[in-house]
């Protein structure tokens, strides 16, 4: 059902860098540019991708408050690992890694720019 997330951006080399290192630890790579505007990220180009951008309307980039984008992962090894890296790439701490209920393991964190994400499995 989601074809892509954008999340926004006010230092787009940043961003691009944080992605780059963060989702490479699960085999993502950088698929579309969009010149000085933006940069999205996928496994393949029909599957869902995620995105970041400088606002089209040029004003700064904000974060949206009960907003958070959600990367699923196969393991919780896999959760440890993209968590810890957020954490090593300057992402701040939203929750810890753990278990979250039965079957649900997570860690929260918020990238540069500040906009929520977490790495999940479902167990």
């Amino acid at each position: 059902m989601i074809g892509y997330v954008t999340l926004g951006t006010n230092d787009l080399p940043r961003a691009t860098a944080f992605y780059d290192a963060l989702l490479a630890e699960i085999g993502v790579k950088r698929l579309m540019a969009f010149g000085d505007r933006g940069q999205g990220w996928a496994t393949a180009m029909d599957k869902p991708m995620l995105c970041v951008f400088k606002p089209y309307d040029g004003r700064p980039a904000t974060v949206g408050n009960g907003v958070m984008v959600a990367i699923a992962v196969d393991s919780n090894e896999k959760v440890d690992r993209v968590y810890k890296k957020a954490l090593e790439l300057g992402a701040k701490d939203e929750g810890p890694a753990g278990p979250r209920f039965d079957g649900f393991y997570a860690g929260y964190f918020r990238d540069p720019d500040g906009n929520k994400l977490n790495v999940f499995c479902m167990t």
